[in-house]
Formats: structure tokens, C-alpha cells, sequence
């Protein structure tokens, strides 16, 4: 039995609504009562007996803060309905406020240009913001990250720990630019990583501060360089916002004779090549690779690959040229993830005397959120992650969940402890760092109140709602010393993750 676009489109709709509410760990009845609609109606469009309305659409995405998410999903389900009876939707002009209120920063166009010279690449981004929210904006979060072996993950990670990327390296400038003379932005370091560095762009300098009000609009602009010795071959745009528009510039010397190739993941598609060719143009002994998309969805990843035909390749003992690609068990090896068979898998991890133990647990927690970083360079993650501490060798009781909406801050857990568990349960399959060659059926509840310290000592219990508490259970049993083979249904097989079907597709509710 086959499906209309128009009936996916409404499908994709009601799944993504269904993720944000359950994420924000409300019932039908609660977020229908937010919207101000009767409380059958969030119910019957989950459940695809009503299609949703534009009104519904935006008073959701308002409510549930989704960033643009909800909203991204009607409009494709509304181009498609205009389509039967009117041009095609994206051939109207686009209103002033092209999103609905409350969704905060829009990126209305982004220009990325990296350009290859002097042994070194030059990344500028350009990017055209609009606050569509509430609030003034006063500061801009960007991220650098490098990866010199891409193919080679265990490579790649012992590179960057000898060699780390360094700020004062990347000689970091950024500018607003509102139609006079550009002013330069004053930047502050968020997260200082060997391979990665998350930057605040700071909408002030020495001569004041000039804030991003509700409805006004304004272009900033980065540049920052990375030597060759640091920057593989490849540029990747992560889309983390609603954007409209964006496109991206290779600058390549022609006397290298460049080849590129494009692959793009999304949180309802593995990784493929791009739906849009790779333009090629030489001018001036250079040559230019351009690429574009509109509304690219978020959370979608575009990455565009090269090589140099005029230069030997480098030894890449992960790469095709050593007769093929790694395992996925031995990429998380190579990023320092203990494996199934490690005895301290098996042992119960020894719980934190808070306050006394405080500045251990910040260095344990510090290591394993800096492992999340480098993981969702691995994998697009679209369920959500988690990592305990024994999977980085590790013989404490903490454990750090990613959520499924990636725009959530991570969840810490300090001496997790189950101390209720609905009745209601379902099977999904999982996967785990220790041993990602396969997935398993896993029976949970769909609820579960966890019991979990402060940093001073004090405890705390918080309520996780289907996805999270699939994921806190799952970590909270690696503390234990379980894996979630020991909840299977005996008899239940294993499915290696080459024949496993839901690779960047989020768990249904």
C-alpha cells in the first residue's frame, strides 16, 4: 500500500509535534490546553485524523519553542496542498516575518566560502539573521571543528591531541554589518576542545553595544584560518537554525587539479549524495565549487568533499585505499569507547561522596561531554546519545544524555538511581557505544523517575518521559553494570546495523 507525498508530508508533520511534545513531557491534553484547543484536537492530529491548520501549526511551534522544526514540517505539507489547486507555494513572495513569533534567530541566507592558499584554508561565513522571537539578541553562538583524517577516526584523534587546534591560530575576526560601515564583534570562548571550539559572537565592542532587536535584521560576518597540516579535505554546514537559504563556495588551485563530491544526512535520512549537483567554474589559475539548497531542513548536515589529483594521497589506513572502510565498532574504538568484553563493563560503578568529591565529578563529567562532542562529528545521533562513564574507563557513577532535540542542553546524571518505573512499557531497538555493529529490541517503560545528586551533594528526583527514558535507563544500566542485551526478550536476535533499517530516524511514540 502506497501513500500520497501530501499524506507523508501530514505524517512527517504529526511525528515531528508528537517528538517536541513528549520531549517537553506533556500529554495531548496539557499541550492542547496551551494552544487553547479542545483537548481531543492535539490527540486526533497525532493521529492523522485531522490534518493540521496553519493557525494549529504556528500556535505548536510557539508553545513547544521547537526552533522552526513544526513549522518547517506545515510548510512542506502546505506547498504540497497548494500545489493541487495554486502555483507552487515557494513561488509567492515570502512575508516580511517569514516564520511565526517565538522562534527566536532566523538565518534568512548564509554564504560559507573556504578558500585554499599559502598551504592553509580560510573559512568566511557570512550570515543574514533575522530575530523572529521575543527577546533581544545579544550574542551569537559559532563552532570550528577539524577532523585531518576523516576516514581515520583513531588517526584523526591522536593528531589533534599532539597537535590541538589553538585560538590564536585561527586569528578569529568577526563583523556586523547593517548597511554602514562594518563593526567589528567581540568574541569570548565557550568550549576549548583539541579539535573543536564553540565561539560566543558578542553583538558589542569597545564602543558599545548594539543588540539584535524583535523584527530588525542584521549580517555578520567570520573568518578564521586553519593550516593544511589540521583542515582535511572536506567542509561540512550543519544547519542549526531555520534557514532559508544557503550556499557554499570552494576556492581551489587549479594546478591541484580538484575534485569534489557532496553527501548530506538529515534526522529522516542517512547519509546520500546531495539532491543538487556541484557547479564547477576556472577563473584566474583558480577553481570555483559552488553549491546551494533553500529551506534545507534543520539538523540536516551538507558536507562537500575533495581530493587533489595532482598530488599522491596520504597513507589513510581507514580509507578506501586500504581495501575498505572501518567498522562502526572500530571508529567508537578509535575514539577511546571501552567495548563490549572490558570486565569494567560488568562492575557497578563506585558513586561520588558529594560535596567532597565534587571537583573529581567535573572532571569525569567534563570528559564525557567532551566525548559527545566528538561523537556527533561521527554520527548524525538522531534518538538522542548517552555515554557512562565506565565506557571511557572510567570507574564512576555519572553518566551525560543528549537528547533528541539536539538545540537541548545535556542532561548530567551524578549517582542515577531508578526509583520509579510505569507500567506501561514498548519494545524499540537500541544501540550502544560499546558494541554499534548491532541493534537490539529493548523492552522499557515509558516512564521513569530518577533519583540523581547535585554537585553539593544534594539529591533531586526528575521524571523522563519515552525517549529520554529510554536513554537515561539505558546509561543508568551501564552503571550498574548491564548492557541492554540483559533486557532483551531471551531468544530475540541481535540485527547487524548494516541490515538495520532506522539509522537517522527518531524513535516512534
Amino acid at each position: 500500500m502506497t501513500t500520497s507525498p501530501i499524506e507523508r508530508a501530514a505524517d512527517s508533520f504529526a511525528a515531528e509535534l508528537a517528538r517536541h511534545r513528549t520531549q517537553r513531557g506533556l500529554s495531548k491534553k496539557q499541550l492542547a490546553t496551551m494552544m487553547g484547543f479542545d483537548p481531543s484536537y492535539v490527540s486526533h492530529v497525532e493521529g492523522r485524523r485531522h490534518r493540521p491548520t496553519e493557525d494549529f501549526a504556528r500556535r505548536a511551534e510557539a508553545v513547544l519553542e521547537a526552533g522552526g522544526a513544526i513549522w518547517q514540517r506545515f510548510r512542506e505539507y502546505d506547498e504540497l496542498r497548494h500545489r493541487r489547486t495554486t502555483p507552487p507555494y515557494r513561488d509567492h513572495p515570502a512575508p516580511g516575518q517569514w516564520m511565526p513569533p517565538g522562534t527566536g534567530l532566523i538565518v534568512e541566507r548564509e554564504q560559507a566560502t573556504l578558500t585554499y592558499v599559502d598551504d592553509s584554508y580560510r573559512c568566511v561565513i557570512r550570515r543574514e539573521l533575522y530575530n523572529a522571537g521575543t527577546e533581544p539578541v545579544t550574542r551569537y553562538l559559532v563552532r570550528v571543528a577539524v577532523d585531518r583524517y576523516p576516514n581515520d577516526p583513531g588517526r584523526s584523534n591522536r593528531h589533534h591531541r599532539e597537535h590541538p587546534l589553538t585560538f590564536a591560530e585561527l586569528q578569529l575576526r568577526a563583523y556586523r554589518d547593517d548597511g554602514g560601515d562594518p563593526e567589528p564583534m567581540h568574541w569570548r570562548a565557550k568550549h576549548d576542545r583539541d579539535a573543536f571550539k564553540e565561539i560566543w559572537l558578542l553583538f558589542e565592542n569597545d564602543e558599545g553595544r548594539f543588540p539584535l532587536y524583535p523584527g530588525d535584521r542584521v549580517t555578520i560576518e567570520y573568518a578564521y584560518r586553519v593550516g593544511r597540516d589540521k583542515w582535511g579535505p572536506w567542509f561540512q554546514r550543519a544547519v542549526r537554525l531555520p534557514t532559508r537559504r544557503l550556499a557554499v563556495r570552494l576556492d581551489l588551485p587549479a594546478e591541484l587539479d580538484p575534485q569534489v563530491w557532496g553527501v548530506e544526512t538529515s534526522l529522516s535520512a542517512e547519509e546520500g549524495p546531495l539532491r543538487r549537483p556541484v557547479s564547477r567554474a576556472e577563473r584566474d589559475g583558480r577553481v570555483l565549487f559552488d553549491w546551494g539548497t533553500d529551506d534545507p531542513p534543520l539538523n540536516a548536515r551538507y558536507r562537500l568533499q575533495w581530493r587533489y589529483r595532482s598530488r599522491p594521497p596520504e597513507s589513510d589506513p581507514g580509507g578506501p585505499a586500504a581495501g575498505g572502510r572501518a567498522r562502526a565498532s572500530d571508529r567508537m574504538r578509535a575514539l577511546g569507547i571501552v567495548q563490549r568484553g572490558a570486565d569494567l563493563l560488568r562492575q557497578p560503578s563506585r558513586r561520588f561522596d558529594l560535596p567532597a568529591d565534587e571537583a573529581t565529578a567535573r572532571e569525569v563529567v567534563d570528559r564525557l561531554c567532551a566525548a559527545l562532542v566528538r561523537l556527533d562529528e561521527l554520527h548524525p545521533f538522531s534518538k538522542g546519545v548517552g555515554i557512562a562513564a565506565p565506557q571511557l574507563g572510567l570507574p564512576w557513577a555519572a553518566a551525560v544524555v543528549r537528547p533528541p532535540d539536539r538545540a537541548a542542553e545535556p542532561v548530567v546524571l551524578l549517582n542515577p538511581r531508578v526509583v520509579e518505573s510505569s507500567p506501561d512499557a514498548d519494545e524499540q531497538y537500541e544501540g550502544c557505544l560499546s558494541f554499534f555493529d548491532q541493534r537490539g529490541l529493548v523492552p522499557r517503560p515509558l516512564r521513569i523517575g530518577v533519583e540523581h545528586a547535585h554537585w553539593d551533594g544534594g539529591r533531586v528526583i526528575t521524571a523522563f518521559e519515552f525517549a529520554m527514558a529510554r536513554l537515561v535507563a539505558h546509561e543508568i544500566d551501564h552503571l550498574d553494570g548491564r548492557l541492554y542485551v540483559d533486557r532483551m526478550t531471551p531468544g530475540v536476535p541481535l540485527v547487524p546495523v548494516e541490515e538495520y533499517r532506522e539509522t537517522g530516524s527518531p524513535w516512534r511514540y
